[in-house]
C-alpha cells in the first residue's frame, strides 16, 4: 500500500498483519481522492475506523491541513504513528493538526468538539456501525464539508443525513462508496 499522489507520493505504508483490518482497495482509494480532490487542500480532516490510516494521510500528502485519526486498536493506533511519523518528514509545514486516538470510534463522536471539512467513515462491515456514526458526525461537520463513507454492497444508507444529502454512490464490485455533500439552503435563493 502507497501513497498515490501528492508531496509524498509513491511513500510505502505499513498495515496491519492478520485479519484485523480491511484496507481500502488501490483503485477504490484512487477514485476517491478523484472524486473530492479539489475539496482537500486546506481542510481539517477525521479517518474514523483508521486502521493503517491511509485515508487521512493520503489527504495530507494532498495539502489537508490537518487530520484526526480515531481506532479503538491499539495494533492500528501504532501503525497509524509509523506511517505518520515517515509522511511528516516529507510534508511541508502546512500541517497544522494531526493526532492519533485510540479509542472507539463513537465515544470520540460523543465527547470530541473538533469540527471538520472532509471526513472518511470505513467500519468493519459486519459492524452494524456506519449508520450510527454517519448520525452522529455530520453534527461534527463544517459548511461545506464532505463525508465519504465505504460499505459493502449489502449495506443501505439514507439520501439526506442532516444538513448532508447523498451525491453519489460508487459500486466497485462489493464494494460501495457513498459520497454526502453538505446543502446549503440559503443559496437556492440566489
Amino acid at each position: 500500500m502507497r501513497i498515490i499522489a501528492g508531496s509524498v507520493r509513491g511513500l510505502r505504508l505499513e498495515t496491519l498483519t492478520g485479519n484485523d483490518s480491511r484496507p481500502t482497495a488501490a483503485k477504490v482509494k484512487e477514485a476517491v481522492f478523484s472524486a473530492i480532490q479539489f475539496e482537500i487542500d486546506g481542510r481539517q480532516v477525521l479517518d474514523l475506523f483508521a486502521g493503517s490510516g491511509q485515508m487521512g494521510l493520503e489527504a495530507l500528502s494532498r495539502g489537508a491541513a490537518g487530520c484526526v485519526f480515531v481506532d479503538n486498536s491499539a495494533k492500528a493506533a501504532k501503525v497509524v504513528r509509523n506511517n505518520l511519523s515517515r509522511l511528516l518528514k516529507g510534508l511541508p509545514d502546512h500541517i497544522k493538526n494531526v493526532n492519533v486516538i485510540n479509542t472507539d470510534a463513537m465515544s470520540y463522536l460523543k465527547s470530541t468538539e473538533d469540527s471538520f471539512d472532509l471526513v472518511f467513515i470505513d467500519p468493519p462491515y459486519a459492524s452494524n456501525l456506519l449508520k450510527p456514526a454517519l448520525d452522529a458526525v455530520q453534527k461534527l461537520m463544517n459548511k461545506g464539508g464532505v463525508i465519504v463513507c465505504e460499505s459493502d454492497a449489502d449495506t443501505r444508507l439514507p439520501e439526506k443525513v442532516g444538513r448532508f444529502f447523498l451525491n453519489r454512490v460508487y459500486n466497485y464490485g462489493r464494494v460501495h462508496i457513498w459520497l454526502y455533500r453538505y446543502y446549503d439552503e440559503s443559496r437556492e435563493c440566489e
